[in-house]
Parts: structure tokens; C-alpha cells; sequence
């Protein structure tokens, strides 16, 4: 090769390997195996080291110095790095969301909700698209200089992606080490004879004070942006436009993140994030609060030492090492079989832990767990009680890899995974493990409401043959009741009574309680609405499914192969028989002034509040959106309408006054 072909191919690999690590830190969604990527780094290693004059300090091959430095440097953050205000209540945080809204008077305020990352928090600057410095938070004011560190982090990127970059650009996030990385590194250190770490987060803090970068590039640490700091030439004036952004110049942004209309739509998204917590390869100890809006972040301001834009609704964590004795499975009433942990009791926050979800057979894969391992089990809050890694170093002898059952452990049917998913399944629609589990949902208060059928219960039911489909409860009376264990003559007739009353409950709970896979409160709300009766949900076609707003194909397709399928058909036409009521309680209005429109309303209005006029969008058979997209046909605005309203203009959707509006409906 020639001095310029060799340049060529050399800015040629360095381009993908950005690119390869844009896919894999930044997307989570890798183009090409380990051995390629090693592949490709090994060529670039190789012409660089044969064109010594061609190398530059923003190459990917650049990313650990020689040598460690003399000692850290202090520097001066040039925007304070605040702290975060933390809420341990969800009354506190409620409080604090409101009073947010009350500091912007007419104003709608979106919220962000982000996982909040157990590391170390850093600032990270370029200059003209190139990392020149990064620094610990340190007191705020004033942090040290970990750069040489920081280049060591794969997923924090020497160069910036795309031509069109901030002349300076500071982000803001957490250094940070999976449970995975922690495992290995003490299985090394234990090896070595040397001493263990007890956590991630204290481990990643540790190693970036570190002096020698090579100590530090050892440690696998992994880097997510969260914040931003001093900028110019910033396009974003949002969070979430400034995470896209971020991801589009190859920085991974922090993952799971979403944004509300509302401080009370934000708050009902809290149990669904922590439920997802146990399935995160890395540590959280909260959720953080963000105001979306750029601008009104400024004109809320900061107290002395926390901004006003922002709060954490934190827990406390509590860890405990235990001894895993066994792993069993129990299926679920969509037949996902779920492994559980069988711990040998050990105490937490004054509660006896002794059984955990595994999840899924992929996390047992991924932790390597193993029965007879010694574990290191965690509670924290609301968080159900998970198993954060295993302490491989402390395995004494070789313990055999966890084989995942082939058959049901039930009715012994062959198990299958799901297409393209992690979880494994009995497609067994008889079986009665499955049944016990769709009927215990049956009776819940969101589903149909049936007060006094239990666990205990349920069992008794179909064990003895008393219910075989969901059915056969109407037709249950108090003297079959009497004949099972601890049900006496007042509590059967109340059961009785209870299940009676369940027959109005109408078709939206009627949905929810079929155990439809992928069809939970908020879809069976939706289909209720739109289609008004359990009949006209049977005749839809699978096209007309689709189009439903918020129904995506995979609804779709699942709420079409159960209506048509034989159980499907069997199980509402037995429910029928029986005298369930299956009409929507409320609905679109069919051939209304505002059928098949799309409303997003915005800013405040004079003569409706937000609920009012929603309420007499769906009368008139249109749907309200929280959300501008390009599928929405009008925007309603108000008095101080802010981003919808914007975003509206620059996608050239329709926008109406309240007259506007009201002359729609004549």
C-alpha cells in the first residue's frame, strides 16, 4: 500500500468502528460479532503502527495511555454540577411535581421519568467534536481530572459522530460497572490472591481516581449520559430531543427513558419501571423527575445547592449474602414459565427473604447462576426482592449449569420459546396450571371484581373439577361451595352473590379479565371504546385492528387470533350463555361529528378543563392524544400553549381556537 491508500483504509476503519460501537453502546443493537469488531481494531492496530505519523489522539485504537499520571488535577466546572433534591414518599413526591406546576402558572409541564444509575457522576467535554477533558462532580464546584480514565470507557466516544457537531459540548452522566463485569473482576482478583470489591458503584468510583489508566481500562467500565452541562452550538431544547442528539453524535444516552404529558401521568409510570429493575444488568437506587422544557428549567432556577427542575424519588438498598439451595419453576396464566429462586432464609430491612424471581431463563444464563452458589440477593423499596449477581469466586467446586426444563411441569407438555423473545411457554391451552392462574386474573378488582374468590379457592375449584373455564363459575352455587374446605353457608353465599354481580361489569374489564396476551387495562379500555360490543369486536378484521390508534400489529394480531380461534369462540359464547354483560359502559359515538379524528388539546382553555373537553371529543367518536405526531388531524390550543403547540406548526397539523373547535361539533 502507498503512504495515501494506507491513510484511505485507515480513516475507513476508524469510521466503522465508531460506527460498530455507535450500534453497540448507543443502540444496543450490534451489526457484526466480537471477532469482526476484533478483526477490524487488529488492521487498524496493524497500518498505525506501520504509519506512526497517521496516528491520532481521537483514533479508536487511542483509548489507553502508556503511562499514569503524576497525580489528579483540580478543575473548575463552568457550570456548577448541583446536586439532586431526593424524595423518599411518593406524597412527597406528588408535593413536589405540583409545586412545579404552580411556579409556571398556566402552563403545561412535561415530565421525564429516567432510571436514576447507581455510579460515579463525571462531566465530559468536547471541543469541535473532540473529547478534551472530563471531570468527577466533586463538590459541585470543583471536581478532579480523571480524561486519561475516561478514554479507557469504550462507550464514551474520542470523537463525535456526523459533521455538524456543538463547538462545545459537555454532557453529563454515570460511570458505571454492570453486575456481570463486577463478577468477573473478582473472580481475577480472587485468582490473583487479592482483595474482592463489595459493589459496582464504589468499584467504579474507585477506578477512576486510579493514576495508571491501565488499572482503570481493566475494569470494563461503561458510561451513560443523563445531563448537560456548558454547550454551544447545542440544537436540542428539550431532554428528550437533547438524548437523541446525543445518540445521533454516538453517546450513549441513559436507557428506558420516557416522557409525560403530566406530573400525574409520570407518577402512574412508577411501578412499572421499578417492576423492571430486577431485569437491569446495572444498579439503580431511584427514579429521577425531570421538567422536559428547556426554557422553563431556566425560568425555574436552582436553590443553592439543587435545581428546581428536577427531584430523585429514591430507596434505601439492602444486600444480603445468601445460599441459593434450589431453582424451581411455576407457570403463568399465559404459560410463561417463570424460574424462582429458593434461598436459604437470610433477614432484610426486618423481613425474611427466601424466594426470588429469576425472571427468565436468559437472566440465569447471563448471571451465571447456579444452584448451590452463594448469592447476593437485594431489596430495596417497592423493588421485589431480586438477586443482583453471584459470587463465582466463592464457588468451592464445580457446580453444574442450570438446565432449563423441556416440558411443563404440570401437564408435561413440551415448552416452547417465544419467536425473536426471552420467555419460554406451555402453548398447552388445557393446561390446569395455566387455568388456576387465568382465573385468579379473572377475579381481580381491574379485571372482573369477584371479592372472596382466593388463591385457596381457586385451587379447590379446579381441583375438583368445579370449574374447568371461566364459565362454569356462573353456575356455581352455594351448596356445591359448602362441599369445599373452610367455606361455610354465609361465605358461599356471598361468593355466590359475588360472582353474580360480576356479569355487569361490561366489556372493557370483560377484556382485560380473558388473559389476551398483550392486552392489559389501558388496550382493553381502547378496544372497548372503539368498538363498542364484544360482537363487533369478533367481526373486526385484522386490518381494521391494526388501525386502531395505540394498537400496534402485535395487539392486533394476538386480539384477532383469539376472537377467531375455537377457545376464543367457545369461551365468550359460554360467557354469553351465562348473561355477561358484553357492551362498552361508554363509547365512541358511532358516525359522530368527530369520527376517526385525532385530538391533542394544549395550553388553557376558557370555557372547558382538560377532562371536559376530552370527554366531549370521545362523545362525538373522536380520540384525545397526549402526544403531537403526524397521525394527530387537529390541535385544540389554548392560552400559553408551549412545545405541542410548536410542534404542531413545524408538522403543519390543523390548529383550533375553542370557537374553531365548538364549530366542528355544529
Amino acid at each position: 500500500m502507498t503512504p495515501t491508500a494506507s491513510q484511505q483504509r485507515i480513516e475507513q476503519l476508524r469510521a466503522e468502528i465508531r460506527y460498530h460501537d455507535r450500534k453497540y453502546y448507543v443502540e444496543a443493537a450490534p451489526e457484526i460479532p466480537d471477532h469482526a469488531y476484533d478483526k477490524l481494531m487488529a488492521e487498524l492496530q496493524r497500518l498505525e503502527a506501520e504509519h506512526p505519523e497517521l496516528v491520532t489522539p481521537d483514533s479508536p485504537t487511542q483509548r489507553v495511555g502508556e503511562s499514569p499520571v503524576a497525580e489528579l488535577q483540580q478543575v473548575v466546572h463552568r457550570v456548577p454540577m448541583l446536586s439532586i433534591e431526593n424524595t423518599y414518599s411518593l406524597e412527597d413526591l406528588r408535593a413536589f411535581l405540583r409545586g412545579v406546576s404552580a411556579e409556571l402558572p398556566g402552563e403545561e409541564v412535561e415530565w421525564v421519568v429516567e432510571f436514576k444509575i447507581d455510579g460515579a457522576a463525571v462531566a465530559v467535554v468536547y471541543e469541535d467534536g473532540l473529547l478534551v477533558r472530563a471531570v468527577t462532580r466533586g463538590n459541585g464546584q470543583v471536581g478532579d481530572d480523571i480524561t486519561h480514565n475516561i478514554r479507557t470507557v469504550s462507550g464514551v466516544p474520542l470523537k463525535l459522530l456526523g459533521q455538524q457537531v456543538p463547538r462545545v459540548l459537555e454532557v453529563r452522566g454515570e460511570i458505571y460497572m454492570t453486575n456481570e463485569d463486577l463478577q468477573r473482576l473478582n473472580e481475577e482478583q480472587s485468582q490473583r490472591g487479592e482483595p474482592t470489591y463489595s459493589n459496582p458503584r464504589n468499584t467504579a468510583a474507585g477506578s477512576l481516581r486510579q493514576l495508571d489508566p491501565r488499572i482503570c481500562a481493566r475494569r470494563h467500565l461503561r458510561f451513560f449520559a443523563h445531563g448537560v452541562g456548558f454547550c454551544e452550538g447545542l440544537k436540542a431544547t428539550t431532554h428528550m430531543e437533547f438524548l437523541k442528539e446525543l445518540g445521533g453524535y454516538g453517546i450513549p444516552p441513559t436507557p428506558h427513558v420516557e416522557c409525560f404529558p403530566s406530573g400525574d401521568a409520570a407518577l402512574a409510570h412508577c411501578d412499572e419501571m421499578i417492576e423492571r429493575i430486577a431485569e437491569l444488568s446495572f444498579e439503580i437506587d431511584g427514579l429521577v423527575f425531570k421538567v422536559n422544557r428547556f426554557d422553563q428549567r431556566a425560568r425555574l432556577g436552582a436553590r443553592s445547592k439543587s435545581p428546581r427542575w428536577l427531584t430523585a424519588y429514591k430507596w434505601e438498598k439492602y444486600e444480603a449474602l445468601t445460599r441459593l439451595n434450589n431453582i424451581t419453576v411455576q407457570v403463568g396464566k399465559t404459560g410463561a414459565i417463570t424460574p424462582v429462586a429458593e434461598l436459604e432464609p437470610v433477614e432484610l430491612e426486618g423481613v425474611v427473604i427466601s424466594r426470588s424471581s429469576l425472571h427468565n431463563a436468559e437472566e440465569i444464563e447471563r448471571k451465571d447462576i447456579r444452584i448451590g452458589d452463594q448469592v447476593v440477593v437485594e431489596r430495596a423499596g417497592k423493588v421485589i426482592p431480586h438477586i443482583v449477581r453471584v459470587e463465582t469466586h466463592l464457588r468451592k467446586s464445580e457446580l453444574p449449569k442450570y438446565e432449563f426444563p423441556k416440558h411443563c411441569p404440570v401437564c408435561h407438555a413440551e415448552l416452547v420459546k417465544d419467536e425473536g423473545g426471552v420467555y419460554i411457554r406451555c402453548v398447552n391451552p388445557a393446561c390446569p396450571a395455566q387455568f388456576k392462574e387465568r382465573l385468579r386474573f379473572f377475579a381481580t378488582r381491574n379485571a372482573m371484581d369477584i371479592e372472596g374468590l382466593g388463591d385457596k379457592v381457586v385451587d379447590q375449584l379446579v381441583d375438583n373439577h368445579l370449574v374447568t373455564c371461566f364459565a362454569d363459575l356462573y353456575d356455581l352455587t352455594a351448596d356445591k361451595l359448602q362441599a369445599l374446605e373452610r367455606l361455610g353457608k354465609k361465605s358461599s353465599e356471598n361468593l355466590v352473590a359475588a360472582i353474580a354481580s360480576s356479569k355487569s361489569r361490561g366489556l372493557e374489564f370483560l377484556l382485560n379479565a380473558l388473559s389476551i396476551r398483550h392486552v392489559g387495562q389501558r388496550v382493553a379500555q381502547i378496544l372497548a371504546q372503539e368498538f363498542g360490543s364484544i360482537e363487533k369486536l369478533q367481526a373486526a378484521t385484522l386490518d381494521e385492528l391494526s388501525q386502531v390508534n395505540e394498537i400496534g400489529d402485535i395487539i392486533a394480531q394476538s386480539v384477532f387470533s383469539f376472537m377467531n380461534s375455537d377457545s376464543g369462540r367457545q369461551t365468550i359464547a359460554a360467557l354469553r350463555a351465562r348473561g355477561v354483560d358484553m357492551q362498552a359502559k361508554t363509547r365512541k359515538a358511532a358516525g359522530g361529528k368527530l369520527t376517526g379524528k385525532t385530538f391533542v388539546v394544549t395550553g388553557t382553555l376558557q370555557r372547558y378543563n382538560r377532562d371536559e373537553i376530552e370527554s366531549l371529543i370521545e362523545t362525538h367518536g373522536g380520540r384525545a392524544a397526549s402526544s403531537v405526531s403526524k397521525k394527530t388531524d387537529y390541535v385544540v390550543a389554548g392560552a400559553d400553549a408551549g412545545s405541542k403547540l410548536a410542534k404542531a406548526q413545524s408538522l403543519g397539523v390543523p390548529v383550533l381556537s375553542e370557537d374553531e373547535f365548538e364549530a366542528l361539533l355544529r
